[in-house]
């Protein structure tokens, strides 16, 4: 009997001066209203970087550059992530596509934590990060 193939996303990790690149998901998609970083789904013949980047466009409208996966978890609810460090233009200015997203910010480790609904799997992300487990 074949398994399904498990099901894969990419999170974009995004930092200028110490700050991290957050967004609150719209209504119009998964886990609406709940804090994260961007990111989202890999398409079929996709690499998980052409995806990190095609959700920034998508999602903020920015182009941007897959640096190097940094760390993987596995949610809840099984999805696959792979969290990538990706930069962007220095004066680049992210603008939420309000399809996926209802808002931006850039904030430290402290401000995320202290976010109202932020997803599990980046809260986790975070004690990695925290703990010197990455290597960005």
């Amino acid at each position: 009997m074949n398994q399904p193939a498990p099901v894969r996303g990419v999170v974009a990790v995004v930092i200028r001066d110490d700050r991290f690149l957050v967004i609150r998901r719209s209504q119009h998609v998964r886990a609406p209203g709940m804090h994260c970083f961007p990111g989202g789904g890999i398409e079929p013949g996709e690499s998980v970087a052409e995806a990190a980047c095609r959700e920034m466009q998508e999602e903020l409208g920015v182009s941007a550059i897959a640096v190097r996966e940094i760390w993987q978890s596995v949610t809840p609810w099984g999805v696959e992530l792979s969290w990538w460090t990706v930069e962007i233009a220095e004066g680049a200015l992210p603008q939420p596509n309000p399809l996926e997203v209802e808002w931006i910010s850039w904030l430290s480790l402290s401000e995320i934590r202290n976010l109202p609904r932020l997803l599990a799997s980046n809260s986790e992300f975070l004690d990695a990060w925290e703990s010197g487990l990455l290597n960005p």
